[in-house]
């Protein structure tokens, strides 16, 4: 799939309008159509500022008709290999599958349940924005859909990514609550490298984590259950236990299925101790890590 921050199609604007900026294998770049519909849907949202009323997108039959395909095809899919902690969180959203919903309705029915609420986003949003605004109870996401030629598949983080994926795991209070954390641990970075190191667990966690339950290994991260592909295959990888150091060093390629995925024994490991990281996280937490590390090596 992709690491957030980091696929979003660039989107800029000057005196000739709104342009996003797709890539040449991008499947609609060919299409100037669909390129003409991303740029209308960026527009508003380039322009939003906070407090302004959320940009509403008047989706079309296609579009809704992707979003019916998408939901459609991953339901049984999340009943056979998602934790329980996402289906009561998804149940208790209760998303509409036969249309997108707008970023205001999902909002108005995820903050009772966490306090989380939803900022349009035209692309890509500043790393060190994108995740301190989780302390805050805000996810930024984008509000166009993938290239209708292939509706299970994106390049890059869509409105099914961000709201089947990340709406669905924010309506779980527990999660959300670790979300929030890692949004206070990004606040905290001073450096860089501090602010990269809390992106990595991330992605090894809200985005691609796993979790053994009741014996079985199912899939928790956002990346893996707004997936068709990736989801029928992440049993297949290394899977190995938490471990913070490496999560947050190890190399990894984000155009292909991830081959190593680190596995929570439960939610409580996920709550607890992924929390507890990132409840405790500064810029000096990974020479600690390391330096654990190599204390235990000797």
């Amino acid at each position: 799939m992709f690491e957030e921050g980091q696929l979003y199609a660039p989107v800029t604007e000057d005196e000739n309008g709104v342009t996003v900026h797709l890539t040449d294998d991008h499947p609609g770049a060919n299409d100037p159509e669909y390129r003409r519909r991303r740029e209308v849907i960026a527009g508003p949202a380039l322009r939003w500022k906070p407090g302004d009323p959320v940009p509403r997108v008047e989706y079309t039959d296609a579009e809704n008709a992707i979003w019916r395909t998408v939901c459609a095809e991953l339901a049984p899919k999340h009943e056979r290999l998602a934790i329980r902690g996402f289906l009561e969180g998804k149940e208790a959203l209760g998303l509409p599958t036969d249309r997108v919903p707008q970023l205001d309705e999902v909002s108005a029915s995820l903050e009772p349940l966490s306090g989380f609420r939803l900022h349009p986003a035209a692309g890509l949003v500043p790393l060190d924005q994108f995740y301190g605004s989780l302390a805050d109870g805000v996810f930024h996401s984008t509000q166009y859909l993938r290239h209708g030629s292939q509706p299970l598949y994106t390049p890059e983080p869509d409105i099914i990514h961000e709201v089947v994926g990340h709406g669905n795991l924010l309506a779980n209070p527990a999660i959300a609550e670790v979300k929030r954390r890692a949004g206070e641990a990004a606040r905290r970075c001073e450096t860089a490298e501090g602010l990269q190191f809390v992106a990595d667990v991330f992605w090894f966690t809200i985005e691609f984590g796993v979790m053994y339950e009741d014996g079985e290994l199912r899939c928790y991260g956002a990346g893996l259950l707004s997936s068709y592909g990736e989801i029928e295959e992440f049993r297949g990888a290394t899977i190995l236990p938490l471990d913070f150091y490496s999560m947050g060093t190890v190399e990894y390629d984000i155009s292909h299925y991830q081959p190593t995925l680190f596995a929570c024994d439960g939610m409580s490991e996920l709550t607890e101790r992924v929390g507890e990281f990132f409840a405790e996280f500064d810029d000096e937490t990974p020479a600690r890590l390391l330096a654990d590390r190599q204390r235990s090596a000797i």
